[in-house]
C-alpha cells in the first residue's frame, strides 16, 4: 500500500495536527519558570517535526523518481473506476492478510506524549531537570565559571573576580592585542560553545540561526570600514608600511629594527637563507620580499578577523541575553552574602511560582479607598496605611510640585536625587542640612542669598582680624600692608 498521494496526504495531516498540540502547549496554564522552560522545549520539538515533515512533502512534490506522476496519471484516466476498485481490493486483501492489526488515530499519538509529559513532570524528570547545572537554576542565571578560569590564565589580561568577569565580560578591547594568542583563541571558542549550547537549553525558541546571520552582515560591513570595536586598524595595516624590516628567507614580518637585526644573526635565518639561495632567489630582491610579504600579510589579517568575528559574535550573544546576564550577576552578588546554611537551605528549596511575583493587568483590583500598592500589587492594610501617615501629603514646589505620601517618605526626600536635582538648578550646592525642611523655591533662595552675605562679611572680617607689623614696628591690616608692600613704602 505504497501510494504517494495516500503518503502526502498523511504528512499534512501530522502537519497540522502538530500545529494543534503547539496551540495546546500555549493553552495550558503554566505557573513556574520550569513549566514555561518545558513548554519551550516541546514547542521546539514540535517545530522541528514540522520542518521535518515539510521537506519530506516538497521532496515528494519534486517528484524525482516519477512515481507522484504516475499516480495522479492513473486517476485522471478514463478507467478511472477500475483504478479505485483495484486499490480497494489491495485495501481488502491487507485486512485479510492481518486482522488483528491495531490502529490508532494519530492524535492518539499526541494524547500520548501529553501524558507523558505529566508523568515526568511529577517524578522531577522533565528536561529542565535533566539538562541545566545547580549554578544555572533551571535556565535563569549563566554558569561561566569555567570560562572565567580560562580567562584568569592567559596572559595580560585584567585580573578580575567572577563577579566583575560577568560585568567585563564582551569588553574584548581592553584585552592587548598582543596577548590575542591561541590560548586567547581557545578560549574564545569556550565562551561561544557555552553561549550557543545555553540558548538551546534555556532559550530554545531564540533564533540563534538568524541572530548569528544578521551578525555576520553587519560585521562585514564594518570590518571593511574599520570600524570594529577594538580592530579599527589590523596589525596588517600597521606592518605594511614595515617593507625593510621582512625576511623573505623566513618568510617572517618584524616590527623593530632591533629584532630584525638579532634575527639576521640567527643560526635558523643563516640556514634559511643558505636554502633560498639553492632555489636560486635572492634574499633582497624587492619584487619577491613585496609578494611574500603580502601573502604573509594577508595571512595575519585573516587570522586578526576570524578572532574579530568571534569577540563580535559572543558581544552578539551576550546583547541577545542581556537580562540573563544582569540576573546572574545579582545572583552572585546576593550569593556572597549568605551563610553556608542559607545557601543549603536554598538548594532544597521548590521553585518559585512565577505568577505570585507578577500581578495580572487583565484582573481588575477592588481598591475603592485608593490605597497604596505593596510588594504583592494587592493594596496594603488600612492600618498600616494609618500608620505610617500615609493620608498625608506633602509638595514639594523644589521638586517640581512633586507630592510625597506620609512624613517618612517627605523627610528623606531632601536627601534624594529629585531634590538635589531643584538645589542645583537654582544654583545652591547640595548637602547643606540648613535646607532640610524647606520646600519652596523664594525659601530657599532667599536663605541662599542670606547664607552668602554671611560668608562674605566674615570673609571681611576675617581680613580686619589679621594684623602684620613692618620693620619699624608699626601694625596694619592685612590689606593695607599687602597694598603699601605693593607699591614698595614698606
Amino acid at each position: 500500500m505504497d501510494n504517494p498521494i495516500e503518503t502526502q496526504r498523511h504528512r499534512h495531516e501530522e502537519i497540522e495536527r502538530t500545529e494543534q498540540a503547539i496551540v495546546q502547549q500555549y493553552l495550558a496554564e503554566t505557573s513556574t519558570a520550569k513549566h514555561k522552560l518545558n513548554r519551550d522545549h516541546a514547542v521546539r520539538r514540535y517545530i522541528d517535526r514540522i520542518h521535518a515533515l515539510s521537506q519530506e512533502l516538497q521532496e515528494a512534490y519534486d517528484d524525482r523518481d516519477g512515481s507522484l506522476a504516475q499516480a495522479v496519471k492513473r486517476i485522471e484516466g478514463p478507467s478511472e473506476f477500475d483504478e479505485f476498485y483495484r486499490q480497494l481490493e489491495d485495501v481488502l486483501a491487507y485486512h485479510k492478510q492481518y486482522p488483528n492489526e491495531i490502529v490508532e488515530p494519530m492524535e492518539v499519538m499526541f494524547t500520548r506524549e501529553a501524558e507523558e509529559a505529566e508523568r515526568q513532570d511529577a517524578a522531577e524528570e522533565t528536561v529542565a531537570d535533566r539538562i541545566f547545572s545547580g549554578e544555572e537554576g533551571v535556565g535563569r542565571y549563566l554558569d561561566l565559571h569555567e570560562q572565567h578560569e580560562q580567562y584568569a590564565n592567559l596572559k595580560d589580561v585584567p585580573k578580575l573576580d567572577y563577579l566583575a568577569y560577568l560585568g567585563e565580560l564582551d569588553n574584548f578591547a581592553a584585552i592587548p592585542r598582543a596577548s590575542k594568542n591561541q590560548a586567547y583563541r581557545d578560549y574564545l571558542a569556550s565562551l561561544q560553545t557555552y553561549l550557543e549550547d545555553y540558548f538551546t537549553r534555556a532559550l530554545p525558541l531564540f533564533d540563534v540561526a538568524g541572530c548569528r546571520s544578521a551578525a555576520a552582515t553587519d560585521f562585514d560591513t564594518r570590518w571593511t570600514e574599520h570600524r570594529v570595536r577594538g580592530w579599527e586598524t589590523s596589525e596588517a595595516d600597521q606592518l605594511q608600511e614595515l617593507f625593510p624590516l621582512y625576511c623573505l628567507a623566513c618568510r617572517k614580518q618584524y616590527s623593530k629594527q632591533t629584532v630584525y637585526d638579532a634575527h639576521l644573526k640567527s643560526r635558523k635565518h643563516q640556514k634559511a637563507a643558505k636554502a633560498l639561495e639553492q632555489t636560486g632567489q635572492r634574499a633582497d630582491d624587492p619584487a619577491a620580499v613585496r609578494q611574500a610579504q603580502r601573502a604573509t600579510l594577508a595571512e595575519l589579517d585573516a587570522k586578526d578577523r576570524a578572532v574579530a568575528w568571534q569577540e563580535y559574535l559572543i558581544a552578539k550573544y551576550l546583547e541577545a541575553l542581556g537580562e540573563k546576564r544582569e540576573d546572574t550577576r545579582a545572583n552572585v552578588e546576593r550569593k556572597q552574602a549568605l551563610t553556608e546554611e542559607e545557601r543549603n537551605a536554598e538548594v532544597q528549596e521548590e521553585d518559585v511560582d512565577v505568577d505570585q511575583y507578577e500581578s495580572d493587568d487583565n484582573e481588575p483590583i477592588y481598591n475603592p479607598l485608593k490605597l497604596p500598592l505593596g510588594w504583592d500589587g494587592k493594596p496594603i492594610p488600612y492600618w498600616l496605611y494609618k500608620l505610617h501617615g500615609l493620608s498625608h501629603n506633602y509638595d514639594c514646589e523644589i521638586c517640581g510640585d512633586y507630592t510625597y505620601r506620609g512624613r517618612k517618605d517627605f523627610d528623606r526626600h531632601f536627601t534624594e536625587w529629585r531634590h538635589v536635582h531643584g538645589l542645583r538648578c537654582l544654583g545652591i550646592p547640595p548637602g547643606d542640612r540648613a535646607f532640610i525642611g524647606i520646600t519652596r523655591i523664594e525659601d530657599a533662595v532667599r536663605l541662599w542669598d542670606k547664607m552668602k552675605a554671611g560668608r562674605k562679611s566674615e570673609k571681611n572680617q576675617t581680613e580686619h582680624i589679621e594684623e602684620f607689623e613692618d620693620s619699624e614696628g608699626n601694625v596694619f591690616s592685612k590689606k593695607t600692608y599687602e597694598d603699601l608692600k605693593r607699591q614698595g613704602l614698606i
